[in-house]
């Protein structure tokens, strides 16, 4: 997690940095082959250079951005997760529980769908 430490660091409140904090790490281990990176100054996990997925943070959620294929694929589960999106990101809030078996599907899919992708993001 030394990648991310600044950046969980300049957090102000910590209940939003223990909860950024516990999903970064979850994906860490959940994903081990990925790397982790700071890019536009987001956290980002990348396979073979490519994006597979982001996160940024608001007063109010936790920004997820599996790009737009990944909105696109999963916006019914989204939807019946009890998420709100828009076409590049899903707001997971601060106040509810994450719901990992969505976000292990969405990082797999993006994995999978983007294993012979020589860009970083989609074209």
């Amino acid at each position: 997690m030394d990648v991310f430490a600044d950046y969980l660091s300049r957090m102000d409140n910590p209940q939003h940095r223990a909860r950024t904090e516990e999903v970064l790490t979850w994906v860490t281990n959940k994903f081990p082959h990925l790397a982790r990176v700071i890019k536009w100054n987001q956290p980002m996990f990348t396979d073979h250079g490519t994006f597979i997925i982001g996160f940024s943070i608001s007063k109010k959620h936790l920004a997820v951005s599996p790009e737009l294929a990944g909105i696109e694929r999963f916006s019914a589960d989204i939807v019946q997760a009890g998420y709100d999106h828009t076409k590049m990101l899903i707001r997971f809030p601060w106040d509810r529980p994450v719901d990992y078996e969505l976000l292990e599907k969405m990082i797999a899919f993006n994995i999978a769908d983007k294993k012979e992708c020589t860009t970083f993001w989609r074209k």
